[in-house]
């Protein structure tokens, strides 16, 4: 069996790697903060404004009695910028921690798929029913790997793109490169992700076999 045609896969591997709903509940509150600084110039206020309409999101999500995996992690990383913007009194560093964060995955990714053990099949085997499987099969397991060095591309372009916007300051471009690169490109590689996968046929293993492999 290959992902060719589900869509339902695509939509777990999308779900598992951020979604849409994850994507706005972080990204929503970023492009709030930098228009409201735009507008007043007051890096605090900006900052209460991010927190405030990430908390919204969030309840947004309760009351719809959606996951709020995302919507939390969302609010905890708004929570995290909006400190630090505030501490140092500079807007641009509101989006210092998401340059961390993309030089953190770029490693993870690239060091993992190195050692063999590529997040990706980690993180998206259990989901799409083949847990650790993939280890023992040489085709599944380089598809995984395939696919871990475009997330590795994407977070290194990002980093390319706007940490020089950062060191100059220019916030403006900065918020705008963070808009493009962020929707667009993750869901691109989202996309290929799946494309990668869907070439390749998943592995179904006994539960016998399942646990041997996850000995190993």
């Amino acid at each position: 069996m290959s992902y060719e045609g589900h869509g339902e896969d695509k939509a777990k591997i999308i779900s598992s790697l951020g979604g849409t709903r994850g994507m706005i509940d972080s990204g929503v509150p970023s492009v709030a903060f930098l228009i409201y600084y735009d507008i007043t110039k007051h890096v605090t206020q900006a900052a209460i404004v991010a927190i405030a309409l990430s908390l919204v999101l969030t309840v947004i999500r309760l009351i719809r009695r959606e996951t709020l995996q995302h919507a939390l992690s969302g609010v905890f990383i708004v929570l995290v910028c909006a400190f630090i913007s505030h501490r140092t009194g500079k807007a641009k560093d509101f989006y210092l921690p998401g340059l961390i964060i993309n030089t953190a995955y770029a490693c993870a990714y690239a060091i993992t798929n190195i050692a063999g053990w590529p997040i990706l099949g980690v993180l998206l085997g259990p989901i799409l029913g083949e847990n650790l499987a993939w280890r023992k099969v040489p085709a599944r397991k380089a598809a995984y790997i395939r696919a871990g060095w475009l997330w590795v591309a994407l977070f290194i372009s990002r980093l390319v793109i706007q940490y020089p916007l950062y060191r100059a300051n220019q916030l403006n471009l900065l918020g705008t490169a963070l808009v493009v690169m962020g929707y667009p490109l993750f869901f691109l590689t989202a996309w290929g992700t799946w494309r990668i996968l869907a070439k390749v046929p998943s592995v179904k293993l006994d539960e016998t076999e399942i646990d041997e492999i996850e000995k190993d």
